[in-house]
């Protein structure tokens, strides 16, 4: 068992790689976008973060999302430390913000303590790092369209756990379980690739203690930073996220309600973080 949140573990984890340092950090712009919400520090560093809307009742009217993102227009300028604290905030748009400043702060400690015992690759998908072999039995937590095309592509068996069911396209319903039959559904699964939005939503600690200790997990989404420790203890082998190489523009990008399909290979790069051990063991494979 795991005394700390998933996050609480994390920004523990950045605390102690900056040590005084993230005391003169700050907040030099927050773009809330349709599909990404990202922030950028006074430092030149920028960290994103999945907008959870589906999950947001506040959005029904202007008072009421005001309620939920109480400090609009006066986030330029604050310790970054008081958007660490939204981690655990109650609304998905206050925690998405902070884990947003989380994972730009991941990125500076990287930066400055690589990982032991962890392979960093750039440019590399999530999907074809954990090495799917045919008559896996693959579960796919939320609907990540990318996993499901490159599934169905190679004619892989896969169960797609899911909230929304509206979420998929007509020809991924076959495929579909309900998410509330997770506990059934996961312990006998191989391969498990959970989107990173069920860190935002408080889901992700308890899908991942179901997985069996043999089951290869992955993590995927621009939601997941670099640092990788508090998920590698609780069994994820690859985590698939992004790096954001041009800051400003990729906010621009956010603001303009565009999605990943625009960032990549312009503004964001696809980063790949998995045990060395995995990597090994794929390769002899």
């Amino acid at each position: 068992m795991h005394e700390k949140t998933i996050m609480a573990e994390t920004i523990a984890g950045i605390g102690e790689i900056l040590a005084g340092d993230l005391d003169l950090i700050s907040v030099e712009r927050v773009t809330i976008g349709l599909f990404f919400t990202g922030v950028k520090l006074n430092t030149g560093v920028a960290g994103a973060c999945a907008t959870p809307l589906r999950s947001i009742p506040e959005a029904v009217c202007c008072p009421s999302s005001t309620m939920a993102m109480p400090f609009s227009g006066r986030l330029r300028g604050r310790p970054v430390r008081d958007l660490l604290r939204e981690t655990e905030a109650a609304s998905g748009i206050r925690r998405a913000v902070g884990v947003a400043a989380m994972n730009a702060l991941a990125d500076m400690c990287w930066e400055r303590h690589a990982m032991r015992g962890v392979e960093l690759r750039i440019g590399v998908d999530a999907y074809y790092a954990v090495g799917i072999q045919p008559g896996e039995n693959v579960v796919v937590v939320g609907t990540f369209g990318p996993f499901l095309k490159s599934l169905k592509r190679a004619r892989q068996q896969f169960t797609v756990l899911e909230m929304d069911p509206a979420t998929l396209k007509p020809d991924g319903l076959p495929y579909f379980r309900p998410a509330d039959q997770a506990d059934a559904v996961l312990p006998s699964a191989d391969v498990v690739l959970i989107t990173g939005t069920t860190l935002v939503n408080g889901t992700l600690e308890h899908l991942l203690a179901l997985c069996r200790p043999a089951t290869r997990v992955v993590v995927v989404g621009p939601t997941v930073g670099l640092l990788p420790d508090a998920l590698l203890r609780r069994g994820v082998d690859v985590l698939g996220g992004i790096r954001v190489t041009a800051p400003d523009a990729f906010l621009e990008v956010l603001a303009e309600g565009r999605s990943d399909y625009h960032f990549f290979g312009r503004s964001a790069e696809k980063v790949v973080l998995m045990r060395q051990t995995t990597h090994a063991t794929l390769q002899a494979a």
